[in-house]
């Protein structure tokens, strides 16, 4: 029973979460509030660059570098959003180490944050545009 409590933080941290993020992002356009399709967009990362007509769902992979998308459509202006990946909080594994001798405890605590990936990028993106 005792090695099967010294073990439990162990198989805790290989369950542990690091909340990398998904890969797939939502582009739309819109224009003064109102949905607007038929949009030319080049979605850009650190990663590869993907040319998309709105309203489209593209997958990026992993996050690598900012989010740039550059959008035009005749009869409006050309419009730019970017974003930079929002860091996770990351998870926090607590190992411990106990011990003792008679009625006196000794306890040893380790705490390391875990932090996989560049962050995150939204779920879903809508790029306002301007009329000329």
């Amino acid at each position: 029973m005792r090695h099967l409590i010294l073990l439990l933080p162990i198989a805790l941290a290989a369950c542990a979460t690091t909340g990398s993020g998904g890969t797939a992002i939502a582009v739309d356009t819109a224009s003064r509030g109102q949905a607007l399709t038929g949009a030319s967009c080049i979605v850009q990362t650190g990663a590869g660059s993907w040319n998309i007509t709105t309203p489209a769902t593209v997958d990026v992979g992993a996050p690598s570098g900012d989010l740039r998308i550059v959008c035009n459509r005749p009869g409006y202006r050309t419009s730019e959003t970017l974003y930079r990946p929002s860091r996770p909080l990351g998870s926090n594994v607590g190992l411990g180490a106990g011990g003792g001798g008679g009625h006196v405890g000794v306890g040893v605590g380790l705490n390391f944050p875990i932090s996989v990936g560049g962050g995150r990028y939204p779920s879903r993106v809508t790029v306002e545009m301007n009329p000329e």
